[in-house]
């Protein structure tokens, strides 16, 4: 590929986002390109004392339609379109008085911010550019011969160009920037379509595309031979893609991945209700509990698992204070996240330099709708998110015997939690704190032994005469397809257990758990996590 450059006579800029724009307007001014714009952006350009030409002597038409109609012209799109070298065109652009453009600088109408905000559905739609993207894609299709320009942050890249070419760009950067210019679109139009059907609720659309903006390039995927880059979507979730990194190394790829499954885990418990702690080690909580502060929920979520938890992601549901920080600091911790933290608390973990830090102002909610998409070969599977909450179901009794008010307590803590662990999923609670997890096997007797046993080595650690699985309840994320997984948990030591049900041989389980003298409630709602 040579430089092929291409010296830049006429620049058309038309922004919403002006940031930048004054200056670097002057600085093409100094390298005397002819400045073309539009509205608000002409308007700017000429308060800063720059000769600029508007688009509407460009083109002989007058911008109207409120704005829906000044840049669709032949003189505009001719002039982007244009190949140099071609006589055919040469003529064609001689014949019909279009002169080139050689620069493109446009941002589109801020649709994803309007959504963002809340407004009502005609502010979306005029908020939907229709002139910015029709140049942006013809400048990029044309990008032989023309630079185009989405954002602010390359228009310094121009710049240096202009000033090592005499006045050119090269194609290496055009074409650069073209792929660029294609993506900003394609990102706009996922946004555009992706709200028009939620609009229509429309669950499975004929085409569905998603878009991102990036947030960082990161050094390797789940595997250094992998690479990866992390992606901001237009759904501001609270969460590791929304949070303020106070301090530390830069996230990897598997720290962004467990801590988002961290918050996720702690946006089920409401902080006006209760504190609570998640502590996650491979994307599946190795650790839960409720407290009566944070400090307390976080002992419980250690005491079991602290062996999975070295090197963990720890997540909040208030803010970070001193006390918690202090004993976090005690073992070696990859990520905090909470919603805020005290100056005490930012000061402690300043003492753990490698310690990272996410502050993410809020907590998700659980109820919210949204969609999650996973690929596989040739296709994406996209669903809606499981939304479902504890404090909507009804807990059904089908045993002869119903949980005491502590059992049901635990049972509705227990059940919160297994939605977040991967399945097959056994979690056995007590007091409010996860007592032993089993995530993530072929079997869910296997989930329930693994569970059971990962509760006896915490009583060893802690030295407990017997492991706290004595006395608890157990939930499973998705029925009990035989007896067998259920009568592992009771050998445990559980008294009672919390299940969706639907099981042809729910009635075989339901009598061997009267035989055992368990309660047993069914939820009708599963929480399978592949």
């Amino acid at each position: 590929m040579t430089d092929h450059p291409r010296r830049v006579t006429r620049a058309l800029l038309s922004v919403s986002d002006k940031t930048g724009l004054i200056e670097f307007a002057k600085a093409l001014a100094a390298h005397d390109v002819e400045l073309v714009s539009t509205g608000g952006t002409a308007k700017a350009i000429a308060a800063a004392g720059l000769k600029v030409k508007d688009v509407s002597e460009l083109t002989g038409f007058p911008e109207m339609m409120d704005g829906r109609v000044k840049t669709l012209h032949p003189k505009v799109h001719g002039g982007l379109l244009a190949i140099r070298d071609n006589k055919e065109h040469a003529d064609a652009m001689k014949t019909h008085g279009i002169a080139p453009i050689d620069l493109l600088v446009v941002n589109l109408y801020p649709f994803e911010a309007t959504v963002e905000k809340g407004a009502g559905f005609e502010d979306c739609i005029e908020n939907i550019d229709i002139g910015g993207p029709a140049m942006i894609r013809a400048a990029a299709k044309n990008h032989d011969d023309v630079a185009v320009v989405v954002e602010a942050q390359d228009y310094q890249a121009v710049l240096d160009e202009l000033a090592s070419n005499k006045g050119a760009t090269t194609l290496k950067l055009r074409r650069r920037l073209a792929a660029k210019a294609y993506a900003r679109t394609a990102a706009y139009d996922a946004a555009i379509s992706n709200w028009f059907n939620r609009q229509l609720e429309i669950d499975a659309p004929d085409f569905r595309a998603f878009g991102g903006r990036l947030i960082q390039s990161l050094r390797y995927g789940e595997n250094p031979h992998q690479t990866a880059a992390f992606y901001a979507t237009p759904d501001k979730r609270p969460g590791v893609s929304t949070a303020r990194q106070l301090q530390g190394k830069e996230l990897s790829y598997n720290n962004i991945n467990d801590t988002d499954a961290a918050y996720e885990c702690i946006g089920e418990f409401d902080a006006r209700r209760t504190a609570a702690c998640v502590i996650v080690k491979h994307a599946n909580p190795c650790g839960v509990a409720e407290g009566s502060s944070l400090v307390d929920a976080y002992r419980k979520a250690l005491a079991c698992d602290s062996t999975s938890a070295f090197g963990g992601i720890i997540a909040m549901n208030r803010p970070l204070d001193a006390d918690t920080a202090r004993e976090i600091t005690k073992i070696f911790t990859e990520v905090i996240i909470a919603p805020d933290a005290s100056e005490e608390a930012i000061a402690i973990i300043g003492g753990k330099k490698n310690l990272r830090l996410l502050l993410a102002g809020s907590l998700p909610d659980p109820r919210a709708p949204g969609l999650t998409a996973k690929t596989v070969a040739g296709g994406l599977l996209v669903q809606s998110r499981d939304n479902a909450v504890v404090d909507d179901m009804t807990f059904k009794v089908v045993t002869k015997r119903a949980p005491t008010d502590a059992e049901m307590r635990d049972l509705k803590f227990a059940f919160r939690v297994a939605k977040h662990v991967k399945s097959n999923t056994i979690i056995y609670a007590k007091d409010l704190a996860t007592v032993g997890i089993g995530a993530g096997q072929m079997s869910r007797v296997d989930s329930a032994r693994i569970a059971a046993r990962k509760a006896q080595d915490a009583a060893a650690e802690l030295k407990l005469a017997e492991p706290l699985t004595k006395g608890s309840v157990v939930a499973s994320d998705a029925f009990f397809p035989f007896a067998d997984g259920m009568l592992a948990c009771i050998e445990a030591g559980a008294t009672a257990v919390v299940q969706p049900g639907g099981s042809m041989r729910d009635d075989e389980v339901i009598k061997a758990a009267d035989e055992h003298g368990i309660a047993m409630v069914l939820t009708g709602t599963r929480h399978f996590r592949h």
